[in-house]
């Protein structure tokens, strides 16, 4: 009957957990065992919320990587560690990266991220420093370091034309 009991108070937890927001397996798991309960129980949890259909990782990373990349405007490196954070195996990292940049693709996301960050501002009127400090940010969003020397080279060089960032 314990086992029982506690099963039940895991599998309550756990759709609250999922209720609030979408988890991987790595992290739901993570938070039940936190939680105090025990690892078979937690195994057990985990497999009846992915029979129900409550827990698909790939649905997960996919909707991870679209907001990062899309809302966030992260870089490909930034969404890859995230997501192998949460759990997320490698191959499936790459699959959903892929399909997320079909909509917007990372050079498009330097852009406009750029744009965002200089507000209308020319990049030829920017300091050395106001440069480096660009560069800095986009690095840390994850975009590679030749992707964002072309991208301020480029807006320096041409400008941004439009609200598309051609």
């Amino acid at each position: 009957m314990g086992e029982d009991r506690e099963f039940g108070r895991a599998e309550r937890k756990a759709f609250r957990l999922l209720t609030l927001r979408a988890h991987s397996e790595k992290e739901l798991s993570a938070k039940l065992q936190a939680g105090g309960f025990a690892a078979p129980v937690v195994e057990q949890v985990v497999q009846r919320c992915r029979d129900l259909g409550y827990l698909n990782d790939g649905a997960f990373a996919r909707q991870r990587a679209r907001v990062l990349a899309i809302s966030r405007l992260e870089g490909d490196r930034r969404i890859a560690l995230d997501l192998r954070e949460r759990g997320i195996d490698e191959e499936l990292c790459r699959r959903v990266i892929a399909e997320v940049r079909e909509e917007l693709d990372e050079k498009q996301a330097a852009e406009r991220l750029l744009r965002k960050k200089i507000r209308g501002r020319p990049v030829a009127a920017l300091t050395e420093r106001e440069k480096a400090r660009l560069a800095r940010g986009l690095m840390g969003k994850g975009f590679p370091t030749g992707l964002i020397l072309k991208t301020l080279k480029k807006t320096e060089e041409e400008g941004f034309h439009g609200d598309d960032g051609e």
